[in-house]
């Protein structure tokens, strides 16, 4: 029987998306639930899996074109092939051994032979923890003098590809590649943020002995109490940020034409940055949540990003968005609003500074805050107000507890 391999139904805020890979050649004997394409749309990464054991007999939508929502993409033979059949063509074809989407992404990239990788997953399936073991063991034995591939002449090798660049003598070298879909609406949003609002950006530091005093204190606690979750510093951010976003409603509310959505829950949006650029999961509801399952959350968002898991319902939403760019070395920077919201929290390195506390010169873990925030709806000293609360509150971590 043949079944037709349609996109997903893409949701309401998504019009259309591309091609991003075919898994699988044309041909190809796949299995039940294993992944034949992958989507990508503004937001996320969709997958279609096989709907039975079968054949890819058809690819109507080659990588790269643009497809819409429950759009004919491909046909499908169901019919169970025999295990010998599939080694058969898994030989001719070159398909290789059991992986992930991520793992083999990253060998291709890598150029890593997955056949000669041992899989630590269910039945043998290669992770991509398994592949960055390659890619570390195979940098190892590397010499300090790479080989140099050979080139034909009047041309050079791309070192970040492989693949051969034409040169013009006396001209310098170009690569040209297009904009993924993800990038392209990063982008897009960006600079909608900067045209529509009139954001403006305050500062403040933080000093951060009290909570690295208590994540010292009690980490190991910690970890036993909540199954091996670690006690992070975000957990600390999201939790101030809920307790002055109940103080200042305005930094929760969001600008819908003439009106303004003053928000009763609090869903705290945090950036995550992976290879295909950045993306906001949010955290719901996250009044309510301990420490603990606050830390899960961001484990579990980061995870399923890297991995290219995370759905549209992860993405949407959110009153409010949290930045940390201090994890690559930022030590101060400007956030850009995440529309409709009217403010965001840049958090940035900590750093050894010396600084006066009583009339004497000490050093002390510092950390610089900004909030930006949207003008139109939030003056000035209420948003100084706020970022000066959570900086009461992570200088004291006890007040988040307490509610004081």
């Amino acid at each position: 029987m043949t079944i037709d391999i349609k996109a997903p139904t893409f949701p309401e805020s998504i019009s259309e998306g591309t091609i991003a890979r075919w898994l699988h050649p044309q041909g190809a004997l796949v299995q039940r639930d294993q992944l034949l394409v992958e989507i990508e749309t503004d937001k996320v990464v969709l997958e279609v899996v096989a709907p039975a054991d079968g054949r890819l007999v058809a690819i109507l939508v080659p990588e790269g074109e643009t497809v819409l929502s429950e759009q004919k993409i491909g046909q499908f033979e169901e019919g169970i092939a025999t295990a010998a059949e599939r080694g058969e063509h898994s030989a001719a074809q070159g398909e290789g051994p059991s992986a992930s989407p991520a793992a083999r992404k990253l060998a291709d990239e890598s150029g890593i032979d997955m056949r000669a990788v041992p899989g630590s997953g269910r039945d043998g399936r290669i992770t991509k923890d398994d592949i960055q073991r390659a890619v570390a063991a195979s940098a190892a034995t590397t010499t300090a003098a790479p080989p140099v591939t050979a080139a034909a002449p009047g041309a050079a090798i791309d070192v970040a590809t492989g693949s051969e660049l034409r040169v013009i003598p006396g001209e310098r070298v170009e690569r040209r590649v297009p904009m993924t879909r993800l990038r392209a609406s990063i982008a897009r949003r960006l600079v909608e943020a900067q045209q529509t609002a009139a954001m403006l950006t305050t500062f403040n530091e933080v000093d951060m002995t009290a909570v690295m005093a208590l994540r010292s204190r009690h980490q190991d606690a910690f970890q036993k109490r909540h199954n091996g979750t670690r006690l992070g510093f975000m957990s600390f951010f999201v939790r101030a940020s809920v307790e002055a976003l109940k103080r200042f409603p305005a930094v929760n509310a969001s600008i819908d034409g003439n009106d303004v959505v003053y928000h009763g829950y609090f869903d705290i949006g945090v950036a995550v940055s992976t290879d295909r650029g950045l993306v906001v999961p949010v955290i719901r509801d996250a009044d309510a949540l301990g420490l603990a399952q606050i830390e899960d959350q961001i484990n579990d968002f980061g995870r399923r990003a890297r991995d290219g898991k995370l759905a549209i319902e992860d993405m949407s939403g959110g009153t409010f968005t949290l930045s940390n760019g201090g994890i690559f070395g930022s030590l101060l920077s400007t956030p850009i609003l995440n529309p409709p919201q009217t403010g965001i929290l840049g958090m940035h390195k900590i750093q050894d500074r010396p600084v006066a506390i009583d009339g004497q010169v000490v050093i002390r873990p510092m950390m610089y805050l900004a909030l930006s925030y949207d003008h139109r709806l939030i003056d000035g000293q209420e948003a100084v107000r706020f970022l000066v609360t959570i900086k009461d509150l992570l200088e004291d971590p006890a007040r988040i507890l307490l509610e004081l």
